[in-house]
């Protein structure tokens, strides 16, 4: 056995021994961690191992004994067989603190299972359709010609559409395709090379269609499997697509899997902000501290070049509103002299929303960089080279995410983008400001020091906001803003766009509120949203969300505030709210309470609030209050959106 051998199978041995002492359920609170080292991350044969044991679970006893895991319920149907894909899902859902809750739709059967009346994925969060070759080859005949195929391409395409659309419209959730692999042997069935290349464009305009499907934005999610199976190799085994109908094999099955971790980690608010990176032998080749600066560097041939490629795609993820920050043992001056004169380089200071460089542990600069940018350590992505370092952060800082480079800077590239630790559903205008506006944010952490107290700065910052409902352009916005708010989100509750858009239609009797805020120091954009339901003379508020980067500025209580006055004139005679805790709202608990809410109850949930409307506080008098949206309503008139009425 290699000397890696003992280290690659420890996780499993630890697994097995909790799973044959009967403890595995009791112990899953523990199996993040252990799959977050890089052993199991750096080999997938053992992650889907892992997966087949912890799809054994109990998963009722699993609910009992940590009721603070998620689950995720997903539905699974496709052409062929699709049971292999659970293995694999099970653990990358685990990596992630998730518990799944698989739903198999019947063998073969995607149409019924996704058109049928009501159908098995009614609870399903979301729902994945596995579509291989034979989604277009069992529609041509035993002889055909290109002409076939796409005709049959064609007719899929429109079934696949209506079977998305009917999906959307019966406001079940996220559906996930594929585009569809041509094997070989679909191909080269054909012995002419003309005939071969019009397959060739029949197929990757089938493809085309069917990925352009997927940036409608509602609810449907189309995987594009080319750059998995360049990754990942072959599209299937043979002889399992011959008799046991499972056309896509293990290995991409297990690629897909990773895929839809990251949307459903997405989802659930635990998509990261920040890139957290180190200097040496990460950012570029050599050590400061030894080589200086004339002996460091990022451009170039050989390993520079690797260097400055990496340096490339970390300004292209910086481009879509990726935060990036700096912890580096080495000395602040000589950090900003590389940073700012290292030749070739593409990233240079400015580019930085945080630089601690020092000799202090990384756990403690991590930490601090966090603080600094007014964001939680879980929205991290911390990346060195050092195995020890990368260690010390897991253990110190486990909400973080850590990603280990080697000594192959060729590699850094393919571990950073591995694990989609960035990906979202879509990307907001808001997101690609994000630079700007945490650059803004360190103008007024100086203003902040400077004002002396608490008051002072939130005076001087003359913030306002603007508190109305989302125009079209802002359903996306809205639904992110959900998806990523964890500290200020009073109920755990994530909207999706379509979820979105009909709250601000006013479906069932909802109202859904944006916020906007801007102070001297440049605009915030989006940062806060409510959403209420009426019924008779009460006003329901289902949730309440707050970006953390404006936290403690008096935003939310403004929201609220106004949300009561308006109920007040609109002839309600309460208002009553809900708190449910999450692994990190608790420090909003006593938010309700604090604007004069009585606690009226409990359910299963957590404390149920009542306000009767007859004192209501005013908006904090550091802000000014407008009470109509921030742009203009794109839908054509180009006059301002009013808060709409809270109809009974």
């Amino acid at each position: 056995m290699s000397a890696e051998g003992p280290a690659r199978t420890g996780v499993l041995d630890r697994l097995r021994a909790l799973r044959d002492q009967g403890r595995l359920e009791d112990a899953y609170d523990t199996v993040a961690a252990l799959l977050a080292r890089d052993e199991v991350e750096d080999d997938p044969a053992l992650l889907r191992r892992i997966g087949r044991m912890l799809a054994g679970v109990d998963r009722q006893r699993v609910r009992d004994r940590h009721p603070d895991i998620p689950v995720v319920t997903i539905g699974i149907t496709g052409q062929s067989t699709v049971g292999p894909v659970v293995d694999p899902l099970t653990a990358e859902l685990a990596r992630h603190g998730l518990l799944l809750e698989p739903v198999l739709g019947d063998h073969g059967a995607y149409v019924q299972d996704l058109a049928g009346p009501g159908g098995p994925f009614g609870a399903a969060e979301l729902v994945l359709c596995l579509l291989d070759d034979e989604t277009v080859f069992g529609r041509v005949p035993a002889v055909w010609r290109p002409q076939d195929v796409e005709r049959a391409a064609g007719e899929a395409l429109e079934l696949l559409a209506g079977l998305a659309a009917r999906h959307a419209g019966e406001g079940r959730g996220v559906l996930v395709l594929n585009t569809v692999p041509l094997p070989r042997e679909r191909t080269h069935q054909l012995v002419d090379h003309r005939s071969r290349a019009e397959l060739g464009a029949v197929w990757r305009d089938f493809n085309s269609r069917l990925l352009r499907l997927g940036t409608s934005g509602t609810g449907l999610v189309v995987l594009d499997l080319d750059p998995l199976i360049a990754e990942g190799g072959p599209v299937h085994d043979v002889r399992l697509a011959r008799y046991a109908r499972s056309r896509l094999g293990g290995p991409l099955l297990a690629a897909i899997a990773r895929e839809v971790g990251h949307l459903v980690r997405s989802r659930h608010g635990l998509t990261r902000k920040c890139l957290v990176l180190d200097l040496d032998h990460t950012l570029w080749d050599g050590v400061l501290a030894e080589d200086g600066v004339g002996g460091i560097s990022a451009a170039g041939e050989g390993r520079a070049e690797a260097f400055g490629a990496f340096q490339r795609v970390i300004a292209q993820i910086a481009a879509q509103g990726v935060l990036l920050a700096v912890s580096s043992k080495n000395d602040r001056q000589e950090v900003s002299a590389a940073l700012s004169g290292l030749p070739g380089a593409v990233l240079r200071e400015r580019d930085f929303a945080a630089i601690r460089a020092d000799w202090g542990p990384k756990d403690t600069q991590v930490r601090d960089i966090a603080e600094r940018l007014g964001i939680g350590t879980g929205a991290l992505v911390f990346v060195d080279d050092s195995s020890a370092e990368c260690a010390r952060v897991r253990a110190a800082v486990p909400e973080a995410a850590v990603v280990r480079l080697d000594d192959e800077p060729a590699l850094h590239v393919t571990r950073l983008l591995r694990d989609g630790w960035f990906d979202t559903p879509s990307l907001t205008e808001d997101d690609r400001d994000r630079g700007r506006r945490y650059r803004a944010e360190s103008q007024r952490s100086a203003a902040r020091r400077l004002a002396g107290t608490p008051d002072g700065f939130l005076r001087d910052l003359e913030t306002t906001v603007d508190l109305g409902p989302p125009g079209p352009h802002d359903w996306s916005r809205a639904a992110q803003l959900t998806q990523r708010t964890n500290r200020f989100n009073l109920t755990g509750l994530r909207l999706t766009e379509k979820e979105a858009e009909a709250a601000a239609a006013g479906t069932g009797g909802r109202v859904l509120l944006v916020a906007r805020s801007c102070d001297r120091f440049g605009a915030s954009g989006m940062v806060g949203a409510v959403l209420a339901r009426r019924t008779g003379g009460v006003l329901d508020i289902e949730n309440v969300w707050l970006s953390c980067r404006v936290l403690g500025r008096g935003i939310e209580q403004a929201m609220v505030c106004a949300l009561l006055e308006r109920a007040r004139t609109d002839g309600c005679t309460a208002v009553t709210a809900r708190y449910r805790e999450t692994r990190a709202n608790g420090r909003a608990a006593g938010f309700y309470p604090s604007l004069g809410f009585t606690e009226r109850g409990r359910d299963a949930g957590g404390p149920l609030f009542h306000h009767d409307l007859t004192d209501i506080q005013a908006v904090p008098e550091y802000i000014e209050l407008r009470i109509i949206s921030a742009g203009k309503d794109r839908s054509g008139s180009g006059e301002p959106r009013r808060f709409p009425p809270i109809a009974p």
